[in-house]
């Protein structure tokens, strides 16, 4: 017993090289919406080294999206751009066909195509209410409904709902954003309960503060006061919001579901 306490313990162990070296993701195949820059491009990226083969969305940059499937393709995985508004139903019923038809499966599918169009509620408009609202809540019924035929037949699939911290504490000058984050918490539970008996898994990520090129527009002295009220004192990564997707994408998750992950440094703590 000693040994083998010894043998796991303590050995010292390089975890990230560890980690680094296993493909957790090997053979599946995953749909990732609005993946052509932030959180989106990041989760690529990881699923692809973890060998993951990837169809991934985007809807105007068609120069980032044909870069990002080379980048993608060199690391030795299929992947596939594919231009798809998520507000659209019917889009996305296109889309899955066409991923179902070039992929053969598809074993997960990741909805993280979202937008922000920030004011004070008297301020706000109904169209930019509308907008947040369609693009962010709207589009993951419109890809779930689309999807669950094909997981429905293979009877397994991961669904991966993108929400945010301020779906689950609100935030001034977001209601449009806090009501479609915070609706994709319900919804996603709701599907849990709905797919979970044919094992198909709907679980939600609610991403901090992460450092993108977005936030890197932003003045210096403000992003280093938010970094400083989180606990771990630093903004997420991507690839921070891209590790816990591989988790709830690979089997090691499989009795995972209906559940909401913070991933947030310790903003909610």
């Amino acid at each position: 017993m000693r040994d083998t306490f010894n043998l796991l313990y303590l050995q010292p162990l390089n975890n990230q090289t560890r980690f680094n070296t296993m493909k957790l993701l090997e053979g599946k195949n995953a749909i990732i919406t609005g993946a052509s820059r932030g959180i989106g491009k990041g989760i690529a990226e990881v699923f692809a080294k973890h060998g993951a083969n990837i169809a991934f969305t985007y809807s105007s940059s068609s120069e980032a999206a044909e870069e990002l499937e080379k980048e993608l393709s060199a690391l030795g995985v299929k992947a596939k751009a594919y231009k798809s508004n998520a507000a659209s139903f019917q889009q996305c019923q296109d889309l899955v066909s066409d991923v179902a038809r070039d992929f053969e499966s598809i074993d997960i599918l990741i909805n993280n195509a979202g937008i922000t169009k920030d004011n004070l509620l008297m301020r706000m408009t109904e169209e930019d209410f509308d907008k947040v609202i369609d693009v962010n809540l709207k589009s993951v019924f419109n890809m779930t409904k689309a999807v669950q035929r094909t997981m429905l037949k293979q009877r397994k699939g991961s669904i991966i709902n993108m929400s945010s911290v301020v779906g689950v504490k609100g935030n001034a000058g977001q209601s449009n954003y806090a009501a479609s984050k915070a609706g994709i918490v319900g919804f996603s539970k709701s599907m849990a309960l709905e797919l979970g008996s044919r094992n198909i898994r709907t679980n939600v990520i609610a991403p901090g503060f992460i450092e993108t090129e977005m936030t890197g527009k932003l003045d210096e002295k403000t992003v280093q006061s938010w970094r400083d009220a989180i606990p771990l004192k630093r903004g997420g990564s991507p690839e921070d919001i891209a590790n816990v997707c591989v988790f709830l994408g690979s089997d090691m998750s499989g009795y995972v579901t209906g559940q909401v992950l913070n991933v947030d440094g310790g903003m909610l703590t």
